[in-house]
């Protein structure tokens, strides 16, 4: 077996992995919206921080803060994590004047932009299967979304900063993902969201009721687990392969909202889908493609990862 068949096995993989992972986001995200109505952004994202930390010693054992503390990647995960934490806030105080329509257009950006960003910092070739991948997935997000009357303004500028963040974060994600276990980066990561957020959740703190504090634990669960299939999913496969899955959580946001909250999908909604569907075969599809080519032994027209 030559050095290319593990490899995409290893894409195959980071592709499941993300599959998985925006679909526990989707399933985070519904539960965050029972829980803003009782609590504020910043109570939430630290009681979810302080769950996964605790989790991660307790898996990692006595050791794991002194690896965390000894890490070399100490600087781009605390850039990474202060990235996220502005684009949560800019998406969120965006998200007040802004139609869901519109916001999920908008942020949707993220996977065209953080296919740009692998260019130049993470030297990724990208083919052109690739891009049409990407872009067909964005006009999906469009025609789901279906944003009408949206013009330049403060709020506009806020879901396109926050999309860029994101991009950035899953960029510098990529780039320290090999050189530390997912468990310390996890650590890393939550422990500088509890560090941040600790004055704004203290300051707008609520008290916790029994149901409200067990939404707030099934919370830090779901999110650990997004988190740890993100952050295998990018040990595996290049940011330009795994963009486009990003799209994948807008579907499942419509099936869950389907199932809980009976909302039924209408005819523009369905189209998208289908697009954001396609663009997730054309990868799956050009990355079989590659991986039978290396089998014939000619790499060089093989897709790059």
């Amino acid at each position: 077996m030559s050095a290319a068949a593990p490899i995409r096995s290893s894409i195959a993989a980071g592709v499941v992995l993300i599959s998985a992972s925006y679909l526990l986001f989707t399933v985070h995200d519904a539960v965050v919206k029972l829980l803003v109505a009782d609590f504020s952004v910043w109570q939430i994202i630290f009681v979810r921080s302080v769950t996964i930390v605790i989790g991660c010693l307790v898996v990692g054992g006595r050791s794991l803060p002194a690896r965390a503390l000894r890490t070399p990647i100490m600087l781009p995960m605390a850039v990474r994590s202060v990235f996220l934490l502005t684009a949560w806030f800019s998406f969120y105080t965006a998200a007040k004047s802004l139609q869901l329509a519109e916001m999920t257009t908008l942020y949707y950006a993220s996977p065209v932009v953080a296919t740009l960003l692998a260019i130049p910092i993470l030297k990724e070739k990208v083919p052109a299967q690739r891009w049409a991948a990407i872009i067909l997935g964005f006009v999906g997000v469009f025609i789901a979304s279906n944003p009408v009357g949206l013009t330049v303004s403060l709020p506009v500028g806020l879901a396109l900063l926050a999309a860029v963040l994101w991009a950035g974060g899953s960029v510098l994600l990529r780039k320290t993902a090999m050189n530390e276990p997912t468990i310390v980066q996890m650590t890393l990561t939550n422990t500088f969201f509890v560090l941040m957020t600790f004055a704004m959740a203290y300051y707008n703190w609520r008290p916790v009721a029994l149901e409200t504090g067990l939404l707030l634990l099934v919370v830090g669960l779901i999110g650990a687990g997004a988190q740890a299939t993100l952050f295998e999913a990018m040990r595996r496969a290049p940011v330009s392969v795994l963009a486009p899955f990003e799209y994948s959580s807008l579907i499942w946001s419509f099936l869950i909202g389907y199932l809980i909250w009976h909302d039924f999908p209408t005819s523009n909604v369905a189209i998208g889908a289908l697009l954001i569907l396609l663009a997730g075969l054309v990868i799956v599809y050009s990355e079989r493609l590659a991986a039978r080519r290396y089998r014939l032994g000619k790499p060089d027209e093989a897709v790059d990862g």
